[in-house]
């Protein structure tokens, strides 16, 4: 089965639908009495920040998560009233903007807990906050004890902590004890501010992984998915639990074919004559290529799906276009619909395959796939 043409060069379309049912398997998968935090940091993975925040938004989502200013405020441009937590950014430049739209920001460091304080206290506003605290992963957070945090805390009268959180560095791995290790970490710095008064309403360590593989001890009040709403939970190392949740790709891209023509035995393909022909052959030129989002590691080893068949990629992946076999295509012709990432009866291809081939990621995938690139919602 062929995909359906589009006037596009190359474009992805997203099911909303599908969107809204991950999110809703999360929310079962935790319960009631853990809150849900979406990711919709990078444009939601690619998949357009605004209407994939609308979506969550409808189907209850009290809050959501962006990385830096700019998103947040692009949301509350669009309209978007649900809690948006900035989970990477207070640069001084950023941090008037992120007051005034109302943005929840991400506090890593004592300093800049009193540099909120003080701002607050020149607003004349009580600001919410969340305090990320380093329990190992060695990027964002704090890395003081509970008595020095806790001090700090209470010492910043004009400010309101919200919710404490961490970020894991190996959720992935059941092999290594990294997580177990700074969920420990985590707690003993939890209680020992609880001990001076300190309660934030929301503990939260959890992305996708914890989730999907119910490390329940680590869900805390509220988790904060990102892969799974977008439909993928990565493989584990080690002897993990059950998978919990069950999630389908939202995404699905496509390219147009731009030319065919039939190429001789020893004929070179792309840029460095990467492929030879080894006997007379068809091809057809995609209208996609790197500055789309295609990794430029999937050259001469990537794959499409055509006319509901797996065909390979040939040579060199060029900025613009990408070389395809039609061999055994006879029916593909110009403007037909090529399946980048996606499916086409039983022949399917998602961002794990590729991220595998190209040796990346599968965020790194999604992420990759260009602004140029169309967005159509189905």
């Amino acid at each position: 089965m062929a995909a359906a043409r589009r006037p596009y060069r190359s474009w992805v379309e997203i099911s909303l639908g599908q969107i809204a049912a991950n999110f809703q398997a999360v929310k079962q998968a935790v319960g009631p009495g853990v809150e849900v935090m979406p990711v919709v940091k990078a444009d939601a993975y690619r998949h357009g920040a605004v209407e994939v925040s609308r979506t969550l938004e409808a189907k209850g989502a009290r809050w959501l998560a962006v990385s830096n200013t700019e998103e947040g405020v692009a949301l509350r441009g669009a309209g978007i009233r649900t809690r948006i937590l900035v989970m990477a950014d207070f640069l001084p430049f950023t941090r008037e903007a992120m007051l005034e739209h109302q943005l929840t920001p991400v506090i890593h460091s004592l300093e800049d807990l009193q540099a909120l304080n003080n701002l607050a206290r020149r607003r004349e506003q009580r600001v919410p906050y969340h305090l990320k605290i380093d329990t190992g992963m060695g990027r964002l957070g704090v890395r003081a004890q509970a008595p020095e945090i806790g001090a700090a805390i209470l010492e910043a009268k004009n400010i309101d902590i919200e919710g404490l959180m961490t970020h894991f560095a190996s959720a992935g791995n059941y092999v290594s004890t990294q997580t177990d290790e700074q969920a420990k970490l985590f707690e003993e710095i939890a209680s020992g501010m609880a001990n001076l008064g300190v309660h934030p309403r929301y503990l939260h360590l959890s992305s996708t992984i914890p989730v999907a593989y119910a490390r329940k001890g680590a869900w805390g009040g509220l988790v904060r998915p990102g892969h799974a709403i977008y439909g993928y939970v990565s493989q584990v190392s080690g002897v993990a639990p059950e998978q919990l949740i069950k999630v389908k790709p939202a995404l699905t891209w496509r390219a147009s074919v731009l030319a065919v023509k039939n190429l001789p035995a020893g004929a070179l393909v792309g840029y460095g004559g990467m492929f030879r022909a080894p006997r007379p052959m068809r091809v057809a030129i995609l209208a996609a290529g790197y500055a789309d989002g295609i990794p430029h590691r999937l050259s001469n080893r990537g794959s499409v799906i055509a006319s509901g068949q797996i065909v390979p990629m040939l040579g060199a992946v060029s900025m613009d276009l990408t070389t395809v076999d039609a061999t055994d295509l006879p029916a593909l012709a110009v403007g037909d619909a090529v399946t980048l990432l996606g499916d086409e009866g039983e022949a399917r291809i998602d961002a794990q395959q590729i991220a595998k081939i190209a040796g990346t990621i599968s965020y790194s995938v999604l992420t990759g796939i260009s602004a140029r690139v169309k967005r159509v919602y189905v």
